[in-house]
């Protein structure tokens, strides 16, 4: 339905294509998209990208910390963690201060994987048509939404 014809009234509230959160899922699985492709060049999923991203920038973190970070459960960042582990890019250990927890570091050639993406956010960029300061704004907007639908964001 294009917007000349747009439901008007009562019922334009429900209208699919006026709803922010359809705007932002469409939003997201094109996001997503770009994404898998690019990275499948590094031969990556958004997931592992993301943990390199996180591993990289704040050095060796329990896989609890990197839960929070990352905003994902141990159900789902374990299976994770043991693929990146099998494929060379991280390493798992027993913290020698508490033997309970894990701790993940990336692995030089994790790390050789980490520094081949650096051009990753350049081109995501590039792709979007935003220029840096519409970027920099929608950032800035999608993390107060999240503040305030998340309270534990």
């Amino acid at each position: 339905m294009s917007p000349s014809n747009a439901p008007t009234g009562p019922s334009a509230d429900l209208s699919l294509e006026r709803q922010v959160c359809y705007a932002m899922h469409t939003t997201v699985r094109a996001f997503d998209a770009v994404y898998r492709e690019l990275l499948s060049e590094h031969d990556l999923s958004y997931p592992q990208y993301i943990a390199l991203m996180t591993i990289g920038e704040h050095g060796p973190l329990t896989v609890g910390w990197l839960g929070e970070l990352m905003h994902l459960d141990s159900g789902t960042l374990s299976p994770l963690l043991k693929r990146m582990e099998a494929a060379g890019l991280v390493g798992r250990a027993r913290d020698p201060e508490d033997e309970r927890r894990v701790v993940v570091s990336l692995t030089s050639s994790g790390r050789e994987r980490l520094d081949a993406l650096g051009d990753l956010p350049r081109r995501i960029a590039e792709r979007s048509g935003l220029s840096r300061q519409e970027l920099l704004d929608l950032h800035q907007t999608l993390r107060e939404i999240t503040e305030r639908l998340d309270p534990h964001a």
